[in-house]
């Protein structure tokens, strides 16, 4: 009898995590969300009035009285390429951050000692992302909304819903690899340097690919932040650079690799199990 009531035991708690682990699942993405909420000022708000700035300092500085890009007033134009540019850096401040504090105090361990698969790692840390850089992307929207002499128009719904949350995921992905990665800060600070701020300076936020040589036409054909920002800038004036189907696919394209890419670092304990 206690053999069969210690199997009735372990038949019970295989099933009460199940295929899926729910519960450790939503207590990651808890803890993500929580990291940057309980800190509100410096997460949400500060990105809100940095970005707020860097439109009033570009508009009176390049946009002059009466000046358009695109057929569009300059602030109009600028307005989504900011935005995405929050909601970029902030996604991959959340998971970077997350995971290279954990690993420089040595509690790396308290997240992968629960019985939690890769899978559920990765989407766990991704949501967390997902989550900061889409609040950012809101407040700033809001803010920009609020501010005198942006016409802010919502024209396509889907294409600003699409792009926010895939730049959201894009870049969690790709924090979660930095973090893994970079052994220091100064490691987390030149991938930001030298990767994320050129290509997201270079991705057509404050200019229309219409007047780039032949040369940087095909640099921008090739850079995913391109299609983010023209994408979302879509939901908001009606019109793109690009072509809307190419963004869509490029863009799902570099989620799905990154997303394997992460779960296999997560699976293989790359850089995380002595």
């Amino acid at each position: 009898m206690q053999e069969n009531a210690e199997n009735d035991y372990q038949e019970i708690g295989t099933r009460t995590i199940g295929v899926v682990n729910w519960v450790g699942l939503m207590t990651l993405y808890g803890r993500e969300s929580r990291r940057f909420m309980k800190v509100w000022t410096q997460t949400l708000a500060a990105p809100a009035v940095t970005t707020v700035l860097f439109m009033i300092i570009f508009s009176l500085a390049l946009g002059g009285k009466g000046r358009e890009v695109a057929g569009l007033p300059f602030a109009q134009f600028l307005a989504p390429g900011l935005m995405v540019m929050a909601i970029i850096q902030n996604a991959f401040a959340n998971t970077s951050s997350s995971i290279l504090i954990s690993k420089v105090q040595g509690n790396i361990i308290d997240t992968l000692m629960p019985p939690l698969s890769a899978l559920e790692l990765t989407i766990g840390f991704v949501m967390g992302g997902v989550t900061r850089g889409v609040v950012v992307g809101l407040s700033v929207g809001i803010t920009f909304f609020l501010m005198p002499g942006i016409p802010m128009e919502i024209q396509h719904f889907w294409a600003i819903l699409y792009f926010s949350v895939a730049a959201s995921a894009m870049l969690a992905l790709v924090g979660i690899l930095a973090g893994i990665w970079s052994e220091k800060f100064d490691h987390l600070a030149a991938v930001t340097n030298f990767i994320i701020a050129p290509l997201s300076l270079l991705s057509g936020t404050f200019y229309s690919v219409e007047r780039l040589s032949d040369g940087w036409r095909v640099f921008s054909s090739i850079n995913p932040f391109f299609y983010l920002i023209d994408g979302f800038r879509y939901g908001f004036i009606g019109r793109a650079d690009s072509n809307l189907t190419v963004g869509v696919i490029y863009t799902l394209s570099l989620i799905i690799v990154l997303a394997f890419a992460v779960y296999m670092v997560f699976k293989k304990g790359y850089r995380l199990k002595a």
